[in-house]
């Protein structure tokens, strides 16, 4: 079943790191809603005609939208689309938003489920980051969610800063076991070029990431989830039984998906990936163009590809092997031929070093090769 996507591009504040399309600039809101709404409408025909398994609303810092604007959102949805009755609803937020008021309107609308950017339960690296939020914050909005009845929750940690000690990531872990978080998103502190962190490295101002620290803290990361019964689906995801992300697997499973919004991408499940320009005046001018000649898309509102067979190759490789199903050689050979052999040839050396594993045609990295996963990636591509 098909997925959707919608990217609300508000934040209150630039995070030193993210590079991510949003605005700071909050004025134009209705009109942004009014476009997304209307994308929606035009591009209905772009899904298959199946009931929605997942709607993930994404940016930017979607929790910024009033209880008013969601049910708009929402409203549009289940007059465009079925949605099936298990389908997975979730919200990105920040923990400045979430009140206890905020928690009410979000439980009593269809979201189900919130994905919350916590990053650190320590000052200091929130300071470092840029977060809107405060470590008060960050403790007190998950309490409120499972207090309002909010089971399915996913919070996002950030190890490898220069502000995070060996020790505070160990608490940082702590704090999430003792919540009893069924999933977590735990993503190393990347340094982006055009962002403030970039610049400030450049400058001399702030340390540059140290690899050796982010390796340690990663193998933590996993040593101690594990311990706890948590399974390593996905090299940045950790889930309970039974609590994977349903939207986000779509992506790494290849399933077809629409993406809303400005920046927005969306994918046939095939070969064909299409993505909104990454401007919210353009985006916003271009939808009122469109809708008002719908068979007419303006230029440069959306782009799109057609991948190739070596592009779809190295975008099952590269996403299969973050996976713990792992790649599948049947699955190359339906992409073409000559794939499984070329694959073979080009991972025999991390099979040799213990990297990758083998059972029958499917391969996994190791505990060791997640270490690798990007450069075994890049080394078996086309």
């Amino acid at each position: 079943m098909p997925g959707l996507y919608l990217h609300i591009p508000y934040c209150k504040q630039a995070c030193h790191y993210c590079n991510f399309h949003f605005s700071t600039t909050l004025h134009n809101r209705d009109s942004m809603i009014d476009a997304i709404v209307e994308e929606m409408k035009l591009r209905r025909a772009d899904l298959p005609d199946q009931p929605l398994r997942s709607i993930y609303l994404g940016g930017g810092t979607p929790s910024l939208l009033s209880g008013a604007e969601l049910e708009r959102i929402f409203r549009q949805i289940h007059e465009l689309f079925q949605v099936d009755d298990e389908a997975e609803v979730t919200l990105e937020a920040n923990p400045d938003d979430l009140n206890q008021d905020k928690i009410k309107q979000l439980w009593a609308s269809p979201i189900n489920r919130l994905s919350i950017g916590i990053q650190s339960f320590s000052e200091t690296d929130l300071r470092f980051m840029n977060r809107a939020h405060n470590a008060i914050e960050a403790r007190a909005c998950i309490e409120y969610a499972q207090d309002a009845g909010f089971e399915n929750l996913s919070i996002d940690l950030i190890y490898g800063a220069p502000t995070t000690s060996d020790e505070q990531w160990a608490r940082n872990i702590e704090i999430a076991l003792d919540y009893d978080i069924p999933h977590l998103s735990c993503y190393a502190l990347t340094v982006e070029p055009r962002t403030a962190l970039a610049h400030f490295i450049q400058k001399g101002k702030v340390k540059d990431v140290d690899e050796e620290q982010t390796a340690r803290q990663f193998e933590y990361l996993i040593a101690a989830l594990r311990s706890e019964g948590y399974e390593h689906y996905e090299i940045s995801n950790f889930a309970k039984p039974g609590w994977r992300a349903k939207h986000n697997s779509s992506y790494w499973l290849g399933k077809p998906y629409l993406g809303i919004g400005p920046a927005a991408h969306s994918f046939d499940g095939e070969r064909t990936r299409r993505w909104n320009v990454a401007n919210n005046a353009r985006y916003m001018s271009g939808m009122e163009l469109w809708s008002n000649d719908p068979e007419q898309i303006p230029p440069d509102l959306i782009e799109f590809e057609v991948l190739t067979d070596d592009q779809r190759y190295n975008e099952y490789v590269m996403t299969s092997l973050r996976t713990s199903w792992g790649l599948d050689l049947d699955y190359l050979q339906n992409i073409g031929e000559q794939y499984p052999d070329h694959f073979l040839q080009n991972a025999q050396a991390y099979l040799d070093a213990g990297h990758l594993s083998r059972k029958g045609n499917t391969f996994r990295l190791t505990e060791d090769g997640k270490l690798l996963a990007d450069r075994i990636a890049m080394e078996v591509f086309v």
